[in-house]
């Protein structure tokens, strides 16, 4: 027991010596797509992780992933995707788009890992996507959180916004957490802009209570 207060004691004037100091908010990246940016207050934080959940394979994040290519386009970037089962189909973007494209192709999840791990260390992409949403739910629960931590040590470090997709909720130091609430069909894919009509929720924001938003 004394050992046990001792401990609490050290750690109190620890507290008063060396206090945490505050951390300004994080700067924004807008995404370059008009009612996402609406949606989650200006875009999305860098040097800071996002998750997005797809609970369904019809949300709409292969859609979405294609409107973020095409807004690197717009603003002359690169962005770096990451794809945890292999499974993103280039013909929904044009050639143009497409020569904005990292694409690195992985078969399991934890090559994906260290994909991340490797880009974010390079810290050259100012937009790092990594896709696990196809990748089976016991493949992605034996990921321990220390590698969600470290990440997140990692891009704390870099100009970088890093968006991970997933199908359930599985990172707890997100600093901002997205759910696709859609249910699409393939006539929804069919018209022009189905990602202008994509519903978003924002789950968790610096502990912000949650808020619903629908583009159209």
């Amino acid at each position: 027991m004394g050992g046990s207060n001792k401990l609490v004691d050290l750690r109190k004037l620890l507290a008063e010596r060396f206090p945490h100091p505050a951390f300004p908010a994080p700067s924004l990246s807008p995404s370059g797509i008009e009612f996402l940016d609406q949606t989650i207050g200006g875009g999305f934080p860098k040097s800071a992780i996002t998750e997005l959940i797809a609970p369904r394979v019809s949300a709409g994040s292969a859609s979405l992933i294609h409107a973020l290519l095409l807004s690197a386009q717009r603003a002359q970037h690169f962005l770096a995707l990451i794809d945890g089962a292999d499974s993103f189909d280039p013909a929904g973007s044009n050639n143009s788009a497409l020569q904005h494209l990292l694409w690195v192709r992985c078969g399991k999840a934890f090559d994906a890992i260290k994909a991340a791990d490797f880009l974010l260390r390079d810290g050259n992409f100012p937009l790092v996507v990594l896709d696990l949403v196809l990748n089976a739910p016991e493949e992605l629960r034996k990921i321990p959180q220390s590698n969600w931590y470290r990440l997140q040590r990692l891009v704390e470090a870099a100009p970088t916004t890093f968006l991970i997709l997933t199908r359930q909720s599985i990172i707890s130091s997100a600093q901002l957490k997205l759910s696709l609430d859609n249910a699409w069909r393939l006539s929804d894919l069919d018209q022009t802009e189905p990602t202008t009509r994509l519903r978003i929720r924002v789950n968790r924001v610096h502990g912000a209570r949650e808020i619903i938003a629908r583009a159209g």
